[in-house]
């Protein structure tokens, strides 16, 4: 590809995204009396402020000083978040394909549909006994939590999810390149500046044909955008393989079905008969089922590894938590007649369950959500904001496709509504009646979803096993968390691997 074609598609970008922001600015909104911090760059706003490595106090530091409801200077001095809706909807095709991500309207809420029996409660029972059996391999060869809490989430999304195993979890085994992949696009997608991922990017996407495209990301002599590439090919090479090994057993029958990994109870095996089962006109495409085995085998593996993480750094930081833990654990299975501890005894366990919601709480995975107002719509505040004239600003007009970016992290960690210990973490919180003010304002569930159960649940199978025998300790490492797309335990904040070494013994 010739440079003077590149510099084309990239200036005419360029002219169409001015244009747009001239013709935005334009116009006066409530948004141009909403409080907020100064922009930090005349390009990018201060989108490199609010989500980076290191943005953990930055984000509390507005949320304080500003209050719930922020305007925040995007790209080229916009006076919101700015996010090309369709721009970022493509960018989820190109890594993942046509799954949950990549879809909105009515395509979106059909493949939920699709996917909602294999979340049910009654579900979730049958996949307890998928859990233990890739956990106890789990148990005698932990080294570095990062990799081994990466590889053994991959694992139980693999068989429960997949019906397919990716790893033997043998303690001189080596992880699979899925694993080693999924957390590269993780690192790699954090060192891409803001406006590259929300400007050039989904330009390109936008303007350039996908054949193009390809050969413009190998054009460019970028080891992240490289890496980034690579590891779309894997995950769409895996999810071929995965679709066309299950299809061919589907085929052949009951038996064939039961013979594989998960026995034909794993979420894409019921995806796919109900698939061929359904009508014409609401059956997923071939492209369509791949894409719902990479988003939900790259989402599933890096958050819940994340949260995992996130949950034995804390015990190990609060051995007192970590021992009243353990206490509950093995008084259940001796309640039990010491056989493992099935979906109801699991979730029987209320300090363990505390202290999952309070990890999830104080440190979600993920900080942030994206969303966009799809009609216009106004938008009444809980409280009321002091507008920069003085004025009191009790509701928000939100025009139609007016992006808008969801902060987990102040909602959770809010003191009006958690009281003056919000920032601390206390499991204790959760054995008791929740603030009124967090029921009043009603805001979603730490478990609300029920993807997020299958999620929660993973964790405490995890968990249960792991802590009835195991005791962690801090080793002698400083830890530090990235703010990226999805947090992450490093050594350092230069550190593009990510890390959580701990000291594991066994416990008394």
């Amino acid at each position: 590809m010739s440079t003077n074609i590149v510099l084309q598609i990239l200036g005419a970008g360029l002219l169409t995204t001015c244009l747009w922001h001239i013709s935005r600015r334009r116009r006066t909104t409530t948004f141009d009396n909403l409080p907020g911090p100064p922009a930090e760059s005349w390009l990018s706003g201060s989108l490199d402020q609010i989500a980076n490595k290191n943005s953990w106090e930055y984000n509390r530091e507005i949320s304080e000083k500003y209050g719930s409801i922020i305007r925040i200077k995007g790209l080229f001095g916009d006076q919101n978040i700015y996010e090309e809706t369709v721009g970022f909807i493509q960018i989820n095709k190109s890594l993942f394909g046509e799954g949950l991500l990549s879809t909105l309207g009515e395509r979106h809420r059909h493949q939920r549909k699709m996917l909602n029996p294999v979340f049910s409660i009654a579900h979730l029972r049958e996949m307890v006994p998928i859990f233990y059996d890739v956990v106890h391999k789990l148990q005698d060869t932990l080294v570095d939590m990062v990799e081994w809490n990466t590889r053994v989430a991959l694992e139980l999304i693999g068989q429960s999810g997949l019906g397919f195993t990716f790893d033997s979890l043998e303690e001189n085994s080596i992880p699979h390149p899925y694993a080693v992949a999924a957390k590269q696009m993780v690192s790699g997608a954090s060192e891409i500046p803001a406006v590259v991922k929300r400007w050039l990017v989904p330009t390109i996407i936008q303007l350039v044909p996908r054949r193009l495209g390809r050969l413009l990301v190998d054009w460019v002599p970028s080891q992240t955008f490289h890496l980034l590439r690579d590891g779309v090919d894997l995950f769409y090479k895996t999810s071929v393989e995965i679709i066309e090994a299950k299809r061919k057993a589907i085929q052949e029958g009951d038996e064939a079905l039961a013979a594989q990994v998960g026995k034909g109870k794993d979420v894409i095996s019921i995806l796919m008969k109900a698939n061929m089962a359904t009508s014409a006109e609401d059956k997923l495409s071939d492209e369509e089922v791949i894409g719902q085995v990479t988003t939900l085998t790259f989402a599933a593996t890096d958050t819940t590894s994340g949260a995992l993480s996130r949950i034995i750094h804390l015990l190990a930081t609060h051995k007192d938590y970590q021992a009243k833990a353990r206490e509950e654990i093995r008084a259940a299975k001796k309640a039990n007649g010491d056989q493992v501890l099935d979906y109801d005894a699991l979730s029987a366990l209320p300090f363990l369950d505390a202290i999952c919601r309070e990890t999830l709480r104080l440190y979600p995975p993920v900080s942030t959500l994206m969303r966009v107002a799809r009609a216009d719509s106004v938008l009444p505040l809980g409280s009321p904001v002091k507008g920069i004239n003085g004025e009191q600003i009790h509701e928000i007009l939100v025009p139609k496709d007016t992006p808008i970016i969801i902060s987990i992290i102040s909602s959770n960690q809010d003191p009006k509504l958690w009281g003056p210990d919000a920032y601390e973490w206390k499991p204790e919180r959760w054995l008791k009646p929740l603030p009124e003010a967090v029921v009043d304002a009603r805001i979603a569930g730490i478990y609300s979803h029920l993807g997020f159960k299958f999620s929660q649940l993973e964790m405490k199978v995890v968990l249960a096993l792991l802590l009835e025998r195991l005791e962690f300790s801090l080793s002698d490492k400083d830890i530090v968390w990235h703010m990226i797309g999805i947090a992450t335990p490093h050594l350092d904040f230069e550190s593009k691997t990510p890390r959580l070494p701990v000291v594991i013994s066994r416990a008394d």
